[in-house]
Formats: C-alpha cells, sequence, structure tokens
C-alpha cells in the first residue's frame, strides 16, 4: 500500500485537488493522508463539505491580519512534523498558493518526492500574479512529478529544464469539479432566482487580483458605462471580502437595480450563477478554465494570463484593465451575434473530465516503475483529461 499525502488550504485548491483526494481515497492500491493547511477557513470548509472530503489534519492557519511571513513560518513547522510522522510515499501540492510552496518546500527539506497538479503556468513576470508566479516557479524547481493541464504548460516546463519523462499532460482537475458539480440537481435560493428570472442578459463580474488594485476603478467604470448603454442586461457580482475592494466598489461602482452587489457565494452556487450568466468578466484564473466548459465567453481583466491556451483557442479575450478595451470587447459580444456565437462553441482547451482518474493512474505506475529502478516514458498518457 502507497501512502499519498495531499497538501492544500485554500479554496481554489480545495476545488481542484477535491477529484484527486476522491479518487485516491477510492483506490484500493493506495493510502490517501489529507493535510488541510485551513490557510483559507470558512471558504474551505465549504469546499470539503460539498465534495464529502474530510482532512486527517487540519492546521487552521488562518488567523484575523497574520502577515504572509508569520503563516509561512508556522505552516512549514507543522507540516514538517507531519510528513516526518507520517512518511509519505509522495507528496502532492496544487498550483501556485503560499500553502504549495511551502508543502513542496517541506516535502523537499525531508526528501520526499513531490507532485505538482496544475504543473507548467507561466506568464514569465514574477510579479504578475503577486506572489503567485513566484512560487509556482518554485514549486516548478522542486516537484520530481509535473502533471500539466496543457501542451503549453508542458512547453513551459521543458524550457525550464524539466526532463521530459516527468511532464505528464493529464487535463486539469477544475473540469472534473465543474462537470461533477453541475450535473447535480439545484436551486437557487430566493435573491438569486428572482435575479435570474427577469429576462435580463447577466453580466458575471469578479476581482480579487491583488495586481489589479490600483486599476479596479477602470473595471468598475466599464461597468457603469455598460449599465448606462445597455437597458437589457444586468450585473451580479460577489464582492470578495477583502476591504481594499470593497472600499473601491462603494467608491467607484454606480447604483442600480441592476447591479446586484452579492456576498461571495459557495462553489456550488457560483457555478450555477456562471451557468446562468451570458457573458463573464473576471480577473480570476480557474473562472477562465471553467467558463468555456458552460460555453460561456470570458474576457479576462489582466495584463498577462498563465491561460495563453484560452486566448488561442478563442474562449477567453485577454482585455487588461483599461476602462474603454473591457467596454468596447463587451459590448462586442452583447450587440453581435455571430461574435458571440464564435465564441460560445470553442471546445474548451483545459480538459473533458477525466484529469484525476489519469493522476491517479499515473501516480501508481510512477511509484512501481521507479520501484523497480525503471526509466518513465508516458508519452500515450499526453491526452487532456
Amino acid at each position: 500500500m502507497m501512502k499519498v499525502m495531499t497538501i492544500f488550504g485554500t479554496r481554489p485548491e480545495g476545488i481542484k485537488m477535491a477529484p484527486v483526494v476522491k479518487a485516491i481515497e477510492q483506490d484500493t492500491e493506495l493510502e490517501c493522508v489529507f493535510v488541510n493547511t485551513a490557510q483559507h477557513r470558512e471558504m474551505l470548509d465549504q469546499v470539503t463539505a460539498l465534495f464529502d472530503i474530510k482532512p486527517d489534519y487540519d492546521l487552521d492557519l488562518m488567523k484575523p491580519g497574520q502577515k504572509v511571513e508569520e503563516l509561512i513560518g508556522l505552516m512549514f513547522s507543522k507540516l514538517t512534523a507531519i510528513i516526518q510522522l507520517e512518511k509519505p510515499d509522495l507528496i502532492l501540492v496544487h498550483g501556485d498558493t503560499t500553502s504549495t510552496f511551502v508543502g513542496a518546500y517541506a516535502a523537499f527539506m525531508q526528501k520526499i518526492p513531490v507532485g505538482h497538479v496544475e504543473a507548467g503556468l507561466r506568464t514569465d513576470d514574477m510579479y504578475s500574479p503577486f506572489p503567485e508566479e513566484m512560487n509556482r516557479q518554485m514549486v516548478g524547481r522542486i516537484a520530481t512529478y509535473h502533471f500539466a493541464a496543457t501542451q503549453k504548460n508542458k512547453e513551459n516546463l521543458l524550457k525550464e529544464a524539466v526532463k521530459d519523462k516527468h511532464i505528464y499532460v493529464v487535463g486539469n482537475t477544475v473540469i472534473d469539479a465543474l462537470l461533477e458539480i453541475t450535473s447535480r440537481d439545484f436551486q437557487f435560493n430566493h435573491e438569486l432566482k428572482h435575479i435570474f428570472s427577469n429576462g435580463l442578459k447577466t453580466i458575471l463580474l469578479t476581482t480579487h487580483r491583488r495586481e489589479n488594485y490600483h486599476e479596479l476603478v477602470n473595471i468598475y467604470q466599464a461597468i457603469n458605462q455598460l449599465i448606462n448603454d445597455y437597458d437589457d442586461i444586468q450585473v451580479v457580482f460577489p464582492i470578495h471580502k477583502n476591504p481594499d475592494i470593497r472600499k473601491k466598489v462603494k467608491e467607484s461602482l454606480q447604483h442600480s437595480n441592476r447591479v446586484h452587489l452579492i456576498e461571495p457565494l459557495d462553489y456550488e452556487t457560483f457555478v450555477h450563477v456562471m451557468k446562468h450568466s451570458y457573458v463573464v468578466i473576471t480577473d480570476s484564473g480557474g473562472i477562465q478554465e471553467e467558463a468555456p466548459s458552460l460555453g460561456k465567453p470570458v474576457l479576462v481583466a489582466r495584463n498577462t494570463t498563465e491561460r495563453q491556451e484560452g486566448v488561442d483557442a478563442g474562449t477567453l479575450k485577454l482585455v487588461g484593465t483599461s476602462a474603454r478595451k473591457i467596454y468596447d470587447e463587451c459590448s462586442n459580444l452583447l450587440s453581435n451575434q455571430l461574435e458571440y456565437k464564435k465564441m460560445e462553441m470553442i471546445i474548451n482547451p483545459f480538459g473533458t473530465g477525466q484529469t484525476a482518474t489519469k493522476i491517479v493512474d499515473l501516480i501508481k505506475s510512477i511509484i512501481l516503475i521507479d520501484k523497480l529502478g525503471a526509466h518513465f516514458d508516458v508519452k500515450e498518457n499526453e491526452i487532456i483529461g
């Protein structure tokens, strides 16, 4: 029985790693040890409950006003103790958070192999997004096994001298999670049911990126102009809990009965809101991968994206943070049905929903063959999930 430890602690990690945890738990040849750093407390608890996964260890690290430096030190100490106790054969981390980097580094210091899920995302600008870009680059140096979502991600890793035989193109686990949740029966609460029964086209807006703080007013100005110019649209905006963002929303976004400012949504509700929307304007990473599977055009309000595959395929448009650019591109989708249909019908380049199973199959193959001391070449596994 091989022991696989998964380490994560934020809502996005939870959504994307839940299918992997469940696949490991269901496999009779693997033992799963799930460590929740609880870097995000309430939001991640919603995700673990939704997917019915329970941590073996909960570090409960989220504290009000906690500095990143303090979080890193405490997390490293606690993870090291757990790793020394459990002695896993492999540690899986995901993406680019503080939990990802510290989990990988703690594994490295105990000489435990690291598997990096969603490996190879790059903007090649160390401060965009900050600190995520540097987190994932450092994990890329530590990891032994790289589970990349796309061929482009693999090419990024090859440029950094990662060995070809240790990169596996498997698709993105977020599509596994998305398809599972959207297949369930679901009813909106009274507020959202009312919003989505009025016949208006819905723009779903999300903003949270740290590097966008000084540009948020531009995004909100574009929304103001769209609401003024189109009387058949509405905006649904789940506002991030960050007080700086809330302050800018209050100062910059006009009051209107067609602008619905709501509290952050649990993942299940959010996915169904996205499903009922017409177009998405976001600076999020995960939404860039999810919305195309629901046929929703995405305008990415950032100056860079590590999901260039979506831009190349045409499911995403990188519009930056210029109020004029955001307005023009959204206006085009609202008024040009041909352009909208073009984006709506494109097949999502980030996968089809079997990624978690592929990762588990690869883990078993990797462990078995590495124990036999053989070289492992899995070109046949380079199939989008």
